[in-house]
């Protein structure tokens, strides 16, 4: 059986980097922490670190354990918190997972409204590959998923998707592309380097069709499954981009980058994914709520 102590240390000597440093926060001897973690080296028959000069580094296995340890310990923070928390005192907690295509800045105008509930929430939000997020929707440690597609059919998983909107999508560069590929849109792109969403997004498939019945042939120089990264790379003259065209006027704003054009003819989606049909959570509906009255207005 796991000996949750034991797991400990070695969650503290990752973090800290050593044993003398994890020795000055759990105010213990090396003898104990090191002796503790050879005792649940041994249970496992595995080793957890190995020794590299005078510093230790994780294995393999260590690397593997780690963020489950970090998940397992992170948990336990929010209990302790919870329990020592007098009742009027204790926010609802709101977990949310964000697809890591869907753009932050569509992330932050979607959960903003939860921040002026008059019942104070503790947002969690945690950015990964769609299907892990649903799987942890399923065993209740997520509330909702932000995602720019709905529940996939295949997936045998309870959930239901609810639509926030769509909008049109718009193309970005910094003012030197700009002005080197001047001249009528989408006939401007033509030859233009582009940036583009990964393959398993959903908007790509979309773009792809546009431009063939545009009969417009960009050269693509970089596919992102992250949505801010692609932006970066757009931000510093490495190609067009997109954007979902409601935050249009901020990507400018933010990213000193000017407008190409935009087409309604692509467009992005956006989903709310929850266990139970009927909405309860005070986050979800001040999420579906304001998602309608303030950012996918028609």
């Amino acid at each position: 059986m796991l000996n949750y102590r034991q797991l400990h240390y070695f969650w503290v000597v990752a973090k800290t980097g050593s044993i003398v440093r994890a020795c000055e926060q759990l105010n213990l001897t090396p003898q104990t922490i090191s002796g503790q973690i050879s005792l649940l080296e041994q249970t496992f028959g595995t080793e957890l670190f190995k020794k590299v000069g005078r510093h230790l580094e994780l294995t393999d296995t260590g690397r593997q354990a780690l963020p489950y340890a970090e998940q397992m310990f992170q948990l336990g923070n929010e209990l302790e918190a919870l329990l020592r928390a007098q009742p009027k005192e204790q926010p609802i907690l709101f977990r949310v997972g964000v697809a890591d295509v869907v753009p932050k800045s569509i992330v932050y105008r979607l959960l903003a409204p939860t921040m002026e509930l008059a019942e104070p929430l503790r947002i969690t939000c945690r950015e990964d590959k769609l299907e892990r997020l649903l799987a942890d929707l399923a065993i209740q440690r997520l509330d909702l998923v932000i995602s720019d597609r709905p529940m996939p059919a295949h997936l045998d998983i309870k959930g239901y998707s609810q639509k926030l909107g769509e909008c049109g999508i718009s193309f970005f560069a910094t003012p030197a592309l700009v002005a080197q590929y001047a001249g009528d849109f989408p006939a401007c792109l033509q030859g233009a380097p582009l940036l583009i969403p990964g393959a398993e997004t959903v908007v790509r498939n979309r773009l792809d069709r546009w431009f063939g019945d545009q009969r417009v042939h960009p050269r693509i120089v970089g596919e992102f499954d992250d949505s801010a990264l692609m932006q970066a790379f757009g931000q510093s003259g490495s190609g067009v981009f997109i954007a979902p065209s409601v935050i249009a006027e901020e990507v400018c704003h933010t990213l000193n980058v000017r407008l190409i054009g935009h087409t309604d003819a692509v467009t992005e989606s956006f989903y709310a994914i929850a266990v139970d049909r009927k909405v309860k959570h005070p986050g979800i509906v001040a999420i579906t709520e304001g998602a309608r009255r303030e950012l996918f207005t028609p």
